[in-house]
């Protein structure tokens, strides 16, 4: 009966003593590794002055919504809430999120900066006015179907890499001497307006244009005569274009292109 007692005692002293052991092989805090593998791209943080610059050329205020895909420790959108943004990372990796998270409410913009776990193809970027990206062609080609339906006017930001056929609107480089070393690009595309398609002129001519990214050809037909469109062009809903030796400016309205002294509708 003693040693039943005994060995009672020690088992007791035992459980006692795990929580001071567990305590000795806590994991470690998760630290990010620049260049450490992820789902669909490989992370490699880009520098204070490149994110800053980034946002710069994108003219991110408060009244704009910033989405950053594959938003890793959540710099780009921390900075982006920093300007008074409403900004949203979305993160394939929970400790990522987490660490995003902690690092949001240390800048104090936790209420501005938001962080959630997810796929970057399956993500929902329709209120976004702003892309902030660090991604590769493989991705970037991937989700231009998506930046295309954007609200026109929208911009898409991105650090060196680009969308293949899609030609920037902007492009510019960080200066040498600068903390960057590599990856130092910046590349800026405002989403256009779908302006593709035949119109009906309010004088009765017929405008017909096809499109790819912003730029637009076709052949507008005045009172019989067909005349080439050329130096077509959008940025966000402004279109121009040459034709008949005339420049026509105006704004594209979904199936409306209003301009200063005339108008089209959408067949």
């Amino acid at each position: 009966m003693m040693r039943a007692r005994t060995i009672l005692v020690v088992l007791m002293l035992a459980v006692a003593a795990l929580p001071a052991n567990a305590q000795v092989t806590q994991e470690k805090p998760f630290v990010p590794v620049s260049g450490q593998a992820g789902k669909d791209v490989v992370w490699v943080p880009s520098p204070p002055e490149m994110v800053n610059k980034m946002l710069e050329i994108a003219k991110v205020t408060p009244a704009d919504y910033v989405i950053d895909l594959g938003s890793g420790d959540g710099r780009n959108v921390i900075a982006a809430a920093k300007l008074g943004a409403t900004a949203l990372g979305v993160e394939y990796n929970p400790e990522m999120v987490k660490l995003s998270q902690r690092l949001a409410k240390e800048a104090g913009v936790e209420n501005k900066a938001k962080f959630i776990e997810g796929d970057m193809y399956e993500a929902d970027i329709s209120k976004a006015s702003v892309m902030a990206l660090f991604l590769l062609p493989v991705n970037l080609n991937k989700l231009a179907p998506k930046f295309l339906d954007l609200k026109p006017g929208s911009r898409i930001v991105l650090n060196t890499f680009g969308i293949d056929g899609w030609e920037p609107d902007y492009r510019t480089s960080l200066p040498q001497g600068s903390e960057c070393e590599s990856w130092c690009d910046i590349l800026l595309h405002i989403v256009p307006a779908k302006a593709a398609g035949t119109w009906t002129l309010s004088n009765g001519g017929r405008l017909e244009l096809t499109q790819e990214y912003q730029t637009v050809q076709g052949t507008l037909t005045l009172n019989g005569q067909k005349h080439t469109v050329e130096k077509g062009r959008l940025n966000g809903e402004d279109l121009t274009f040459v034709a008949n030796n005339q420049v026509f400016t105006g704004k594209v309205k979904g199936a409306r292109i209003e301009g200063a002294t005339w108008s089209a509708t959408k067949q």
